[in-house]
């Protein structure tokens, strides 16, 4: 039974978003035989390339799931149009606004209600409030991708690694645009929004194979809403596949913990999303270590890295990100998007309009 992973391209310049499109089943035989995802839509117009996509290369108009990671207009606006062109069998996305009671209290403005609150959350997500509202009118059933709850579809190899409902709610008052809070839950971090230096010839330093300069980042070098990022892996024999949204290491680090509580040994994975556009604020040795297993790893452990980035994107991604993968059981098998769609596959039917890409060089210099 094989499987087939496309990116599809997203944004130009700094702006990177995700538009993923997977199948699993017998990808030679019937329909019916088949599992059919989407992972995020990335902008409109990339979400109108997606549902082409699918029907020209899966042969199908009809979506069994369609998973939004997170949020962020960059990975949630094609949702749109897959939701309106496509018959889609279920829809996994968080509903922040559901949760407005569960830490009202946490606000310096007494006067807040949980009605009032949850009304702000939904008009600061106007384009997630959309895609649920776009949902309901379809029918389409909904179920928010937390780590500890039973979901569809763990039957048959579907895991949601993160994030918990716990941490979720922890996250929630840092949200962009809810009101400043008063105090934060016992687990909670202050999460803020930290700028990634663009790469420049005058500020970089030297690193070989043995040599590694990515550092661990802080706990609040990325946003409250990239964390909140569904994480989740797909087992398809004995293959694995990783999607991380945009997460950071806090969450990262936890569904690794929800990986080793089920029994999901992940540095065996075969396919990684690198996470959040291969930012540096999103991973470090510590945690790659966790996920992908030590460095130096043997040919016999090797996986294929994906990165969805813009085309001339300047930060993205990270120099010292790419080695990192390659050091950890992806060398030579780091690929980026940058203006072209991609695919990863196994067992799957042949296309006659793709070829081998490139992948991504193993940088000698490096962003400092």
């Amino acid at each position: 039974m094989g499987y087939e992973v496309d990116f599809l391209h997203v944004g130009e310049g700094e702006k990177s978003g995700d538009a993923i499109c997977l199948r699993f089943g017998d990808l030679w035989g019937a329909r019916e035989s088949q599992f059919v995802m989407v992972i995020d839509g990335g902008t409109m117009d990339s979400g109108e390339r997606l549902v082409r996509h699918i029907k020209k290369h899966y042969g199908t108009e009809t979506v069994d799931l369609v998973v939004s990671t997170h949020p962020d207009n960059d990975h949630i606006s094609g949702l749109r149009v897959v939701l309106n062109e496509m018959t889609v069998g279920r829809l996994w996305m968080h509903l922040p606004w559901q949760h407005a009671s569960d830490f009202r209290a946490l606000f310096r403005d007494r006067t807040i209600t949980s009605l009032g609150l949850k009304r702000q959350i939904r008009a600061s997500l106007d384009t997630a409030t959309e895609i649920e509202e776009l949902g309901r009118r379809k029918e389409v059933p909904i179920d928010e991708p937390f780590a500890d709850i039973d979901l569809p579809f763990n039957e048959i190899g579907i895991d949601v690694l993160g994030p918990s409902s716990s941490y979720y709610a922890n996250l929630l008052p840092q949200f962009r645009e809810t009101p400043e809070p008063r105090a934060l839950a016992a687990e909670s971090t202050i999460l803020g929004r930290a700028a990634t230096t663009v790469f420049e010839a005058a500020k970089t330093v030297v690193e070989s194979w043995h040599i590694e300069t990515l550092s661990d980042p802080d706990e609040d070098a990325t946003s409250a809403e990239n964390n909140s990022s569904a994480i989740l892996t797909i087992h398809r024999d004995s293959h694995t596949l990783l999607f991380t949204g945009d997460a950071g290491t806090p969450a990262l680090d936890r569904a690794a913990d929800a990986a080793e509580t089920r029994d999901i040994h992940l540095p065996a994975l075969n396919f990684v999303h690198v996470p959040h556009h291969g930012s540096r604020r999103n991973v470090g040795p510590t945690v790659l270590d966790r996920i992908l297993g030590p460095k130096y790893q043997t040919p016999s452990n090797s996986k294929t890295a994906f990165v969805s980035a813009s085309q001339e994107a300047p930060k993205h991604p990270a120099r010292k990100v790419c080695n990192a993968f390659q050091r950890r059981g992806a060398k030579d098998r780091v690929y980026t998007t940058e203006g072209r769609n991609m695919r990863h596959h196994h067992d799957a039917p042949p296309r006659s309009d793709y070829s081998k890409a490139d992948s991504v060089p193993f940088f000698e210099r490096v962003e400092e």
